[in-house]
């Protein structure tokens, strides 16, 4: 397994699970997409099964945003850095997905951020939120190397690579 191309610094891709196995889509070589296109890149709520497909957002290898559908086709979040609010797209999924951020008392001693959202997003394709909270809170992995991990961990990271290497 190898990792997504540690030249590209951002990307967007949406994951989904086929009967025919992982399926990766590359949407964007950069993060600059609108929260609006992301959403819609999820499809239709149901469309695709259980669980449903889920988006992955690497913006500056400093935070990754998650979004999928959940029960009744409301759209579930994940960012792993909930303090990066100048950034366009952090700051846009927070506020749209009302994630609490305490900007004073956010940052441990080495002043890394504290994700937010919900970390049970991938809980029912096997990774509980006590698991994904330990990828997305290491101090020691950027934000492509923390959803490298996630997929390592979900079964999909070989897909990953080739789908972001393109």
């Amino acid at each position: 397994m190898s990792a997504p191309d540690p030249g590209r610094t951002s990307f967007a891709v949406r994951v989904s699970r086929p009967e025919s196995g992982w399926r990766i889509e590359l949407l964007a070589d950069d993060a600059g997409d609108e929260l609006p296109v992301l959403e819609r890149a999820l499809g239709e709520p149901g469309a695709d099964g259980w669980p449903p497909p889920f988006v992955v957002v690497v913006d500056s290898r400093l935070y990754f945003v998650v979004l999928r559908h959940g029960p009744g086709g409301m759209v579930r979040a994940l960012i792993s850095d909930a303090t990066m609010l100048e950034w366009v797209l952090a700051a846009e999924v927070v506020e749209r997905y009302g994630i609490g951020v305490d900007t004073e008392g956010a940052f441990d001693d080495d002043e890394s951020g504290w994700p937010g959202g919900d970390l049970d997003i991938f809980d029912d394709d096997g990774l509980p939120a006590a698991d994904l909270r330990t990828i997305v809170t290491a101090d020691d992995l950027w934000a492509d190397e923390m959803v490298e991990r996630i997929a390592r961990r979900l079964g999909f990271a070989d897909e990953l690579a080739a789908a972001v290497a393109r």
